[in-house]
């Protein structure tokens, strides 16, 4: 199954004129129907429906989720800027998918009023700590936020959004999209930080040094501008721009391998010598690294021990790392089901199949719980002699040791305790979620409160760089190797950091070696549209965010990928960090990038990485394989040039 692209928003334009959109329009006896082409997905327009009831009767017969309705004004004005069309996307991906009128002539508003009921009681007073909602006619009352998805198309004076289904409002009054667009974000803002939207506000939120993340129109972007090209000297001659990354490629399924491991595939492990490893239930599955993708050697190694460990201990696998030039990995549990902490990790010898060492998390004599690992840098795993790596707990963030303080080899009945190298352990509310670790050993932790923050390799207990939240927990963090750009995951989005700064000698530094001060680049968010959110499935939060894979200096990663749902998401790196590119154009807030690539399967990905860069090595791809796992099968896809001069 080949990746399919990702389209611009469909072309909203109404066969008559803005001119027409008025108040006779709502006496109209007839409604338009838009229908999107299977092929480019452009709305077109269908022969009218015979009546606004009509078509409601239609709808109600789709058995939509509608929220219960909403009074609005009984005569709206189509004059006002707030008033607005109001349309509804049907048929999911399928040919005979459209975007169909819900209310012809309505109005928006922000409300504080939790219900319609509130709202048609005029003697309440909205409760100033409710959230806003955003309300649309009779049909929408939902509380601002990521949730919403929320995409606007400046052109079309339109905006699409997520709300139990797909809607789309289209402004009939000129200044009716800016007025909304601003209204919008300082109700973010509020509903976010629980404060009134204002500069004094935003300082406190933010910092001084921060403010370009309020204010990203004001910010200085020529760190982004100053961007380096990540394809180099074969990178494709310049021609016209379009939405779409990776225009010139496209990718080709290579290798489909079924799962052998009872109960599905739970983790990946990427290798970058010769194998990579499909880890279940019950034991791990070994494949073949190629230039092309993975594909099966027809070995599995089913967990044993030497030990009395009980195979339970592996209901549920969440973390496989591999250690010792991968010869040996760290396989991590959950202690309780929905919850990541564990209290110990199994060293299995994977040429063996064997748990050598069942090891237990510990200090001052006490056990303690871990949420992650993680190796000490990138590369790492490479290292034939490396007995050392990374544990992250809420409030805790440390180096193991493997190897006993005292040179004794521990036994594996006794659980031998990891040795406590390097550490501290933080005052409750840090928070932390998630970590990751650049080539030369410095740590990037990401938290609930949507904080990101920057260690030195050679100190964990004092951050060298904070960056404030967007107001989402960050889920997941990738950094680059050289420690340039780091990369956050959060349920509806991905927030993408430059970390570079010019100290007071004029010399460049990272925020992992210094104080950025006040010279801070607003972040980039990478988003997908709505209707691509709703087509992902049922579980389509953001997941696992990631560069592309390099282990040495001076080599720069092309992509990002994530997982969506059914959908692995790519993003071209250097065209994300491009300014100039038009997904940025009349943008409100901070700049978002809506230029990917889409591989959908017909179930939800486990996780997708790109294979180690020494595989990108072949014919005219520009990129190492990727690697998409679902529950019972994992397939590769090569990145192939069709437009190769």
């Amino acid at each position: 199954m080949g990746g399919s692209h990702s389209r611009d928003g469909p072309d909203f334009s109404d066969s008559d004129s803005d001119a027409d959109d008025s108040a006779s329009e709502s006496q109209s006896s007839h409604s338009e129907s838009e229908t999107l082409t299977p092929d480019t997905k452009t709305p077109k327009f269908s022969t009218p429906d015979p009546s606004l009831d009509s078509l409601d009767r239609k709808l109600q017969s789709l058995h939509l989720k509608y929220a219960k309705p909403i009074s609005s004004s009984p005569n709206p004005n189509p004059k006002t800027p707030d008033a607005v069309k109001l349309y509804l996307h049907v048929g999911g991906s399928s040919s005979a998918a459209k975007w169909v009128p819900s209310e012809k002539l309505t109005t928006f508003s922000f409300s504080r009023r939790a219900s319609s009921d509130e709202e048609s009681d005029s003697d309440s007073s909205p409760n100033p700590n409710s959230p806003w909602h955003l309300v649309i006619g009779s049909r929408i009352r939902v509380p601002v936020g990521p949730a919403l998805q929320l995409k606007s198309f400046p052109a079309q004076k339109r905006v699409d959004f997520i709300a139990d289904g797909v809607w789309a409002i289209k402004f009939l009054h000129p200044s009716g999209f800016s007025f909304f667009s601003k209204q919008y974000q300082d109700c973010l803002f509020e509903n976010t930080y629980h404060v009134e939207s204002n500069q004094e506000n935003k300082l406190k939120v933010y910092g001084k040094d921060f403010l370009a993340w309020a204010e990203p129109d004001k910010a200085d972007d020529s760190i982004w501008e100053d961007a380096k090209d990540s394809f180099g000297p074969n990178k494709p001659k310049k021609g016209p721009k379009t939405p779409l990354n990776l225009q010139s490629r496209e990718l080709l399924e290579e290798f489909e391998e079924e799962a052998s491991s009872q109960g599905g595939i739970q983790s990946l492990a990427l290798g970058a010598l010769d194998n990579s490893f499909l880890v279940g239930n019950s034991g791990i599955q070994v494949v073949k690294n190629f230039s092309h993708g993975v594909h099966g050697k027809g070995v599995s190694v089913n967990f044993s021990s030497n030990s009395n460990t009980s195979n339970q201990l592996f209901a549920t696998p969440k973390k496989a790392l591999l250690m010792r030039a991968e010869t040996n990995m760290l396989l991590m549990s959950p202690a309780n089901e929905g919850k990541p902490h564990t209290t110990g990790v199994h060293q299995i010898d994977i040429e063996t199949g064997k748990i050598v060492t069942q090891w237990k998390f510990g200090k001052d004599g006490a056990d303690i719980s871990m949420r992650d690992i993680t190796n000490d840098s990138k590369g790492a795993q490479l290292d034939p002699s490396e007995s050392t790596f990374l544990g992250l707990d809420d409030n805790r963030l440390c180096r193991w040791d493997m190897r006993d303080r005292n040179g004794i080899v521990q036994s594996v009945e006794s659980s031998p305790v990891l040795n406590w190298t390097q550490g501290h352990n933080f005052s409750r509310g840090t928070n932390f979620q998630c970590f990751a670790s650049t080539g030369d050993g410095s740590i990037v932790v990401g938290s609930l409160d949507g904080k990101i923050r920057l260690y030195s390799k050679s100190s964990m207990r004092m951050a060298k760089t904070v960056f404030p939240g967007l107001g989402s927990p960050v889920t997941h963090v990738d950094v680059t190797y050289d420690g340039k750009w780091v990369l956050g995951t959060t349920d509806t989005y991905l927030v993408l950091i430059c970390t570079l700064f010019v100290d007071k000698d004029g010399k460049e530094k990272t925020g992992f070696g210094g104080r950025m001060g006040n010279r801070i680049a607003a972040p980039r968010l990478l988003k997908l549209y709505p209707l691509d959110c709703q087509n992902a499935g049922m579980d389509n939060k953001f997941r696992g965010g990631q560069f592309s894979w390099v282990t040495e200096n001076g080599r720069e990663e092309r992509h990002l990928v994530a997982t969506v749902g059914k959908f692995s998401v790519i993003w071209n790196f250097q065209q994300v960090k491009d300014s100039s590119h038009e997904c940025y154009q009349n943008q409100e807030g901070l700049k978002s990038c809506y230029c990917y690539k889409v591989i959908p399967k017909t179930e939800s990905i486990v996780d997708s990485r790109f294979m180690h860069e020494k595989f990108a090595a072949v014919g005219d791809s520009p990129e190492a394989p990727l690697v998409v796992a679902t529950p019972m099968k994992v397939s590769s896809f090569s990145i192939g040039s069709r437009l190769r001069n």
